[in-house]
This record gives C-alpha cells, structure tokens and sequence, in this order.
C-alpha cells in the first residue's frame, strides 16, 4: 500500500502548514511596518527595474524640426537625378557640400552646409497612416492600444528637469499632437507650449506675465496661499492629477517671477537683420525661437512646419513651402557654430513617413513608409556623413536601415540617457524607454 501525504497527521502536511505561517507571519510583519501587500509587490517590481542615472551627453539641448504630412524624399534629400522620369519626379536636383549627395533644387541653403550634417536616407518602418507613423517618430515606439508611450520630449523632461528657471520641454507654436506628449509618464513631463506662432507680429507666450493689478508683492502672498492649499489637496489625495498641477503651478510661478525666463520667449530681443536672415515667416522665427530657447535652458524644442502630405501637384508643394524651410534650417546651423552651441546642440529634422517612388496621376506621391530621410546635425555627431542608402528608385533601404527605435535611442545616447533604461508604467509594469533600437555608432564623433 502506499504512502498517503493527503492527511492532516503527515509530515507533508505540517511542513507546508509552517511554511505557510511564516509566509502569513512576514507578510504580517511587513504590514506591521506600514507596508501593505501591494505596496511589497510594488517595492519588488522597482527593484527588478533596469535602472541607470542619466547624465548629460555631448549634447545639453535637442530642438526636434518635424514635418507633418510625410515629406518625398525624392524632392528633398535623397534625389534620384538618373531614375526614370515617372520616379525622378518633376523637379531636378543640385549638387551639395558632401561629394556624390544631391538634394532637391528647392535646398540651396541646406546643400551649402551638407558639410555639418548628418543625412539619414534609410529611415524606415511599416505605417502608413498618419497618425501611427508620427506615433514612431516622436516615441521610437511603435503604437500600441495597450500602452501609451512617453515622447522624446517627455522623457528628457523626466530624466533632466528644468534648467534656469525655463520649462525643460517647449512646443512651438503648440504640442503637435497626443503622441509628443508624456505618454504613461505623469503629465508633469509634459510640453510647455507657446500658444501662439512667434512669426505673428504680435506674439506674446500665453499667461508669461503678471495679472493685470498684481505687483510683485500681491504675486507672493497669492503664491504663498496656493502652497498651503496645494499641500492640504496632497494630503487628502495622492494622484498624478494633484501633482502634476502642483508642478505646472511651480513652473509657471517660476516663468513668470523670473525676468531671465521671461526674457527667452521675448524674441523681440533678436536683431531685426537676423530676424530677416532667418525669414519673417513661421519656418524661420520658430527655429529662430528654438535657438533663443536652447542657448536660455531650454532642454528639448519640438517645433513644427509646413504640411508635406503631397498626393496633388508635389513641384508646386515643395516650391511653395520648401524654400522658407531652407533659408531658416540652414541659417538656425550656422547661427547654432557661431555662437558655439552646435556640437552641444543635437538638432533633428524628421518626418513620419515617405512617398511613393513614382509619381501619381495627380502628380504627387502617395504615402510610403518603407523608406525616407532625415537630417541629423550637432550634438556630438560627425559632420559631413550621409548614412544609410535606399534603391535607385528611392523605394527600399539599399544599406543599412534606420527604424525609429534606432534614431530614437542614439538621439538619447548622445543627450546622456540609456534608452534600455526602464520606466515605470501604470499597473507597475516596468517599460523601456525604447525597446530593441541600437545606437547608429558610425555617426557619432
């Protein structure tokens, strides 16, 4: 006959009855010393995170140029001179600073100074909508229902924080959309934006002044009271809304109190004949803004311009767009070396996506995210590079392809973060700030 572990006498039986009361007795003990169950399953899931200190890179600041609508390759950085007509499209190309590398004809400024940059021709990913291919590139990630993730912007603003009194990430004119936002982080990371284009002749930032009647003295007693009041909330309840708006108030009080931070949004300050150099125009006084930022404090400028969904008559998109966007990009590089601050100054020009190879019946391109460019200058990069190679028809990276992940985590690597760095998600779930991207090593100094 065999043994029987089933009853209440067995030494089986006993063991597992010790074992658990001392599991019962710990748990116990660790609610004595104020810890409840989930806050235990809380402490262990931090300590299984991936956790590095972020510490400033070669590049202090980071200002994102992003062109919504997905801008052809074909009639900016990447120009296929010898394709056939149908493919090489109806404009031509010129030459640039870099050998064998030829831009579209609307780029005159940008080709005088391929020399400092980097060009990206390799980009590529899988959507072709809009809405998932900006998802890509403002988070590295690609969309998930499950999971919102934090943008680049965002997650500088968490690893950093402010610098100088000045918000550590601002939108210019305004947060372009939900996916530059702080994702699953808490809103506090989230976008300063201007509320306003500063190429408007009478631009003024939102809120960034003293309420009509309130001197200084009045501006203190009233900061004062919302502390109090502010402290009592956080006592009654502990949400991210609570702190996140504590934050916002402290940030704005610090905008406002402070003449210098005030001073880097005033870009009535700059040279009207640098104004002029730049544009008059929403391409160049928001990049014109963007430096006036970053050389202030600012750690991360997105901006935005233009719109490069051309399915319809693209020669006269780009003829009509394309030149404003030259003359301020080219002049915000060089005005960035003269004052010193490119190779501290990582600057990234993206869109979300591609154009088709060949040209439509309306005389445009359709959406096509197999392939794109981008443009890379400053912040510890090399200069002078073109990297990455698509087909002779612009429709298939050739060499080495860029996905976002990858442009996302060397865009970190350089501002000082490690981009497999674990953050942690509602529900406790710890989540890589980008997962699977490599840093692109032969662009960096």
């Amino acid at each position: 006959m065999g043994k029987n572990y089933s009853g209440c006498g067995s030494k089986f039986h006993l063991r597992s009855m010790m074992s658990s009361r001392r599991d019962f007795l710990h748990v116990g003990l660790l609610g004595g010393l104020g810890l409840s169950l989930p806050e235990l399953l809380r402490m262990e899931a931090n300590a299984a995170q991936k956790h590095y200190e972020s510490k400033e890179g070669p590049a202090k600041s980071a200002i994102h140029i992003f062109l919504p609508g997905g801008m052809a390759q074909q009639e900016s950085f990447d120009a296929k001179p010898y394709a056939p007509t149908e493919y090489r499209g109806p404009l031509n190309s010129i030459g640039t600073k870099v050998v064998g590398t030829r831009f579209g004809p609307n780029f005159k400024n940008t080709a005088a100074i391929a020399d400092k940059l980097v060009v990206l021709n390799s980009l590529t990913h899988g959507e072709a909508a809009h809405e998932r291919g900006v998802h890509n590139m403002f988070t590295g990630y690609k969309p998930s229902p499950a999971l919102s993730y934090p943008s680049l912007g965002s997650v500088v603003s968490h690893e950093f924080g402010p610098r100088a009194d000045l918000p550590p990430y601002v939108c210019i004119p305004n947060q372009p959309n939900e996916y530059a936002g702080s994702g699953y982080l808490s809103s506090a990371y989230g976008a300063f934006s201007l509320g306003s284009d500063p190429a408007n002749g009478n631009f003024t930032v939102r809120d960034l002044a003293l309420p009509g009647g309130i001197d200084e003295s009045r501006f203190s007693k009233r900061k004062s009271m919302l502390q109090t009041v502010d402290a009592h909330f956080r006592k009654a309840e502990k949400s991210d809304a609570v702190d996140a708006m504590d934050t916002f108030y402290q940030r704005a009080y610090s905008l406002i109190s402070s003449q210098k931070a005030r001073e880097a949004f005033d870009i009535n300050k700059e040279p009207a004949k640098l104004r002029d150099e730049y544009g008059r125009n929403s391409a160049g006084q928001r990049m014109l803004l963007a430096r006036r930022l970053v050389e202030s404090g600012v750690r991360f400028v997105s901006l935005t311009y233009g719109g490069w969904d051309h399915h319809d008559n693209v020669k006269g998109g780009f003829e009509g767009q394309a030149p404003p966007l030259d003359q301020a990009y080219a002049r915000l590089i060089r005005d960035l070396e003269e004052r010193g601050l490119l190779d501290s100054t990582l600057v990234m020009m993206t869109s979300e996506f591609g154009r088709t190879p060949k040209i439509n019946k309306n005389a445009g391109r359709d959406h096509w995210p197999k392939v794109f460019s981008g443009l890379l200058a400053g912040g510890g990069l090399k200069k002078g590079v073109v990297y990455g190679k698509s087909d002779a028809l612009a429709a298939e990276p050739e060499e080495d392809p860029v996905f976002p992940a990858d442009l996302a985590t060397t865009v970190y690597k350089q501002l000082g973060i490690i981009a497999d760095k674990e953050l942690m998600a509602p529900g406790d779930r710890p989540i890589e700030i980008v997962a699977g991207g490599k840093v692109i090593t032969s662009i960096i100094a």
